[in-house]
């Protein structure tokens, strides 16, 4: 059973207040003396340290600093601000028709420099042709039981990823190799959608890695996730999507990326295993 949105901003609240406790506990110093030094209540530490109060910017500024760990500050403050509206519930975020979920991210698209994107599961949207999204969020939006506005939907993804042609943007996709096997449409959409890959891994601005079932790993399989820039990560699972942005996360992310790119082949050795899926859809 999918958990009801406000667990899950009541549980990063209690993780954030729980590393507050950890940085005071580290400093050496009790509650009441914490209380004194940033003339604060008693009541307010303790319903900050307890997750019965969200605590502000400037709470958490001051907390760290009154502990000697401005350096943690930044990290907290990300983590402060996620717990209220970063990790997005898909059910309730659906409401308005998978349209709406397209069309919220073209903003973040065109301003975004460089796309670190990594899947294990369907074509990247970005790489997606109109018959093989369609296919997609068709049964997507069966499963969800969501309103039925795919060829909206589509429609607004189509138009998104027309950034792709835009020189100004960078891309760096790595694929597990199952992605080009998993048939997620009929046999003439998948073969003009891995055609589609290939004429697209032919763009200046676009670099297509692709981890063979046989490479030795370094790293395992994951579930699919977006870079942009250096700021934000996009998560996805079953339940939920996760907007990423505390700078510890994002450079895990990051560092996952580099990770799972080793492993990956480029090239004519990438272009052969699509092609080799091409090929087996018979």
């Amino acid at each position: 059973m999918t958990p009801h949105p406000s667990s899950s901003v009541q549980q990063a609240r209690e993780a954030l207040a729980g590393r507050l406790r950890e940085i005071r506990r580290d400093a050496g110093i009790t509650g009441r003396e914490l209380a004194v030094r940033l003339r604060w209540s008693d009541s307010k530490v303790s319903r900050i340290g307890n997750a019965k109060t969200p605590p502000s910017d400037a709470d958490i500024r001051a907390w760290c600093r009154a502990c000697g760990a401005d350096g943690q500050a930044p990290d907290l403050i990300e983590a402060n601000r996620q717990s209220a509206d970063a990790h997005v519930q898909w059910r309730r975020f659906q409401r308005g028709g998978l349209r709406h979920v397209q069309a919220s991210t073209e903003s973040l698209y065109q301003r975004t420099r460089l796309f670190r994107v990594y899947v294990s599961d369907v074509i990247p949207g970005f790489l997606q042709t109109q018959g093989y999204a369609t296919a997609l969020l068709t049964s997507i939006a069966d499963f969800r039981g969501t309103p039925d506005d795919v060829s909206e939907a589509v429609k607004v993804r189509m138009r998104r990823n027309a950034v792709l042609d835009n020189a100004a943007h960078r891309f760096s996709f790595v694929l597990e190799e199952s992605v080009l096997r998993h048939r997620l449409s009929t046999v003439e959409t998948m073969a003009a959608q891995l055609g589609h890959l290939l004429t697209v891994m032919d763009l200046q601005n676009v670099a297509v890695g692709v981890i063979p079932f046989t490479a030795q790993r370094t790293i395992w399989p994951m579930p699919t996730f977006t870079i942009f820039d250096d700021t934000r990560v996009h998560a996805d699972t079953l339940d939920a999507a996760s907007t990423l942005t505390q700078p510890n996360q994002v450079d895990l992310y990051a560092a996952a990326f580099e990770r799972l790119s080793r492993g990956a082949v480029r090239g004519a050795a990438a272009r052969s295993l699509v092609t080799s899926a091409l090929t087996s859809l018979g």
